[in-house]
């Protein structure tokens, strides 16, 4: 039986409560997907959280996930009345490119306020996403210099923090959060395998299993330039499948090490890029 993946520490719980408490300081919310998976990655109590307040949905990690898949996820988001910004947060255009879309997606209310005689009001934003969803390495973009942790590995923001950016734009970061108790497991094994929850609380051999069958339906391919696989050998059931590269990287029977080194290649971009998430109309 796959084992159940469940992470909710302290400090998630402290984030809501933080978040809630700040939310109507803010103008906007920059809600950040991970473009591999744009819909498991959308925290369903963040949405709540959210609202009515106006929210710019930001695809971060373009540059890893499937281009056709990013555009027909982009595509429904917008039809479904959110402001969207599809992003390689490596990008130099960052900045520019996030202010401008924030902007559009506050017009009404600078309209409103320049009724007013209100002008040359900041843009405060709060930034909110799951944990390794790349806010970090987009907060460092947007105020020109490091001053966020960032590394490939869930929960290294711990608290909010008010931030300065060029572009007249102040942003409240916040800790990656998750929801208590994922009801699909499918959602937390693809939460898994882009390293959204700690590696620690899921099983390994799990995880590569559900990366194999994955890839041999979408991706086939990736698997077979990466790992020298035939045919035949590709045709195997995943589990045959993973003790067959098992042995191709010379770990003899250690499918948990080959696991490991299933989900490494996958997340430094050795099996090229992929979505999890198939859009499907």
């Amino acid at each position: 039986m796959a084992q159940i993946i469940q992470w909710f520490p302290g400090h998630m719980a402290k984030a809501f409560r933080l978040m809630r408490e700040n939310l109507n300081l803010v103008d906007i919310v920059f809600e950040l997907v991970d473009a591999r998976i744009p819909a498991s990655s959308r925290n369903p109590a963040v949405d709540e959280l959210i609202g009515n307040k106006p929210r710019l949905l930001i695809m971060t990690k373009a540059d890893l996930a499937d281009p056709e898949q990013t555009q027909l996820w982009a595509s429904s988001f917008r039809k479904q009345g959110y402001q969207v910004l599809v992003l390689d947060s490596r990008s130099p255009k960052t900045a520019s490119l996030v202010v401008k879309a924030a902007q559009k997606a506050l017009a009404g209310q600078t309209q409103r306020q320049s009724e007013r005689g209100i002008v040359d009001q900041p843009i405060r934003a709060l930034v909110a996403g799951i944990p390794n969803v790349g806010k970090s390495t987009l907060l460092n973009h947007l105020v020109t210099k490091n001053v966020v942790p960032t590394a490939n590995r869930p929960g290294v923001t711990k608290k909010i923090t008010w931030l300065k950016a060029p572009g007249n734009l102040q942003l409240l970061d916040s800790p990656g959060v998750l929801w208590p108790k994922f009801e699909d497991q499918t959602v937390g094994l693809k939460l898994a395998l882009i390293g959204a929850v700690k590696d620690t609380i899921f099983a390994k051999d799990d995880a590569a299993l559900f990366l194999l069958e994955f890839f041999k339906e979408h991706y086939p391919q990736a698997l077979s330039e990466r790992y020298h696989l035939s045919e035949t050998e590709l045709d195997q059931s995943p589990v045959e499948l993973l003790l067959t590269i098992t042995q191709k990287l010379g770990f003899q029977d250690d499918y948990d090490k080959a696991s490991i080194r299933l989900l490494n290649d996958l997340r430094k971009g050795k099996l090229g890029r992929f979505t999890l998430d198939r859009y499907d109309g």
